[in-house]
């Protein structure tokens, strides 16, 4: 235990003292977590907030025992980045939204073309080779998982001899 006479010699001016070693607390836990994990059993600072604040207190109380301070809570309550590195974090984030996106279209248009083509065989409506079956699972495929509404194809060829 560091006793008062030893503080004030150490700390001349006690809540600047916190502040600055707050915040380099804080900058240096930046620095050593991602704002968001890209890839699985990374700790990032948006994904564990828990843990973040838990290190931050564990950081900032080993830089503040000097003063006699005990710390019992820490938060990260504001981040803020640099403007050209706050736009690459943003388009990152909806890049991944897009992906995620796109992959749930594709689970439903999968499971959408399974229920087709088992309907159809149940019901004996047509009976397909493997070549058309693939060419209908590539045009469902296409029509479920486009963005755009779907047109009919016209075969300029039948209709010019």
């Amino acid at each position: 235990m560091v006793n008062s006479a030893e503080t004030m010699f150490e700390v001349d001016n006690f809540e600047n003292f916190v502040h600055v070693q707050c915040e380099a607390a804080l900058r240096n836990l930046a620095t050593t977590h991602p704002y968001d994990a890209h890839a699985e059993g990374v700790m990032s600072l948006r994904g564990q907030t828990a843990e973040i604040a838990d290190e931050l207190r564990h950081e900032i109380q080993a830089r503040l025992e000097k003063a006699g301070v005990e710390v019992i809570e820490s938060r990260i309550s504001h981040l803020a980045y640099a403007p050209e590195i706050a736009g690459a974090m943003l388009r990152r984030q909806q890049a991944s939204a897009v992906v995620a996106a796109r992959q749930k279209i594709v689970e439903g248009a999968v499971g959408m073309v399974e229920m087709a083509l088992d309907a159809l065989a149940k019901k004996q409506v047509v009976n397909l080779d493997e070549e058309r079956r693939a060419a209908m699972v590539s045009n469902m495929l296409v029509v479920l998982c486009s963005e755009q509404n779907t047109q009919p194809v016209i075969n300029a060829g039948t209709l010019y001899p």
